[in-house]
């Protein structure tokens, strides 16, 4: 459990930021994650009265505060419509009701889970992370990085046309993923795919060459899954080894296919 010496509730991000530059205080997401772990915290600091909790539809974006619960972006009728159901399938899995009404879409994308089914969905969107101080920058770019001290205000999705499918793995309802996996297709055929809980986290791939761009047989979807698996790398843990987690990517590299072939 953690411990909270004091609680502000802020009413700027300029406040927040000044605040978060201490390594003894710590920005509140949803705490799901922060309760299970053992922390002293000086100052706990608390985003809920900035309005950072909704989405907004734009004419070319989705903008999604950092304090939205996921539960608010799996019902979101006009975003998983824009992103077939991938969006909903990735979140709907995730524990239970009562724990996606609590998590936040900023504590799960700053944390950059290895299990984190959101981000490996994310991935494979043309999605952005609005920073601070940081500014505005891709979102595989971001998951690169090292955590530092800023706040992660928003999430973007552009809504670019991108045909997209969602599948993980799970030994039980609930419980972690073994593996996760998405896929995206552009209105021109280009092909990404994200692969997480490897155990690591996800790691996104662009078809550089162009392999899916209409090919629909299994010589050039063999051909495709052999690009994918040499780029990635696998670990065991107790859900599973390397080599098994290995050869579920094929599997799931299919069905996420099978979804992204539809017409956007």
């Amino acid at each position: 459990m953690y411990t909270i010496n004091q609680y502000v509730k802020l009413k700027s991000l300029e406040e927040a930021y000044e605040l978060n530059q201490k390594r003894m205080n710590a920005v509140l997401g949803g705490t799901l994650w922060l309760r299970l772990g053992s922390r002293a915290i000086q100052t706990a600091i608390d985003l809920s009265g900035l309005g950072l909790d909704q989405i907004e539809e734009t004419e070319e974006a989705f903008v999604i505060g950092c304090m939205t619960p996921l539960r608010v972006l799996e019902q979101s009728e006009a975003l998983n419509a824009w992103t077939q159901g991938a969006v909903r399938d990735c979140i709907s899995s995730i524990v239970g009701t009562q724990f996606r009404n609590m998590a936040t879409i900023g504590g799960t994308i700053f944390g950059r889970f290895g299990f984190s089914d959101v981000l490996t969905c994310l991935l494979v969107l043309d999605t952005e992370v609005v920073l601070y101080k940081g500014g505005r920058k891709k979102l595989a770019d971001f998951v690169k990085e090292k955590p530092d001290r800023d706040i992660l205000v928003q999430i973007v999705i552009k809504k670019t046309k991108r045909s997209t499918g969602y599948e993980a793995f799970r030994l039980a309802a609930t419980d972690f993923p073994v593996l996760t996996c998405a896929v995206s297709r552009s209105a021109e055929g280009k092909v990404r795919t994200a692969v997480g809980a490897r155990p690591n986290k996800a790691f996104l791939i662009e078809d550089e060459d162009e392999l899916l761009m209409g090919a629909r047989t299994e010589e050039g979807i063999e051909k495709y899954l052999e690009f994918v698996g040499a780029k990635l790398t696998y670990g065991s843990n107790m859900r599973g080894s390397a080599e098994y987690r290995r050869a579920l990517t094929g599997v799931l590299i299919r069905r996420a296919l099978e979804k992204a072939s539809r017409e956007v």
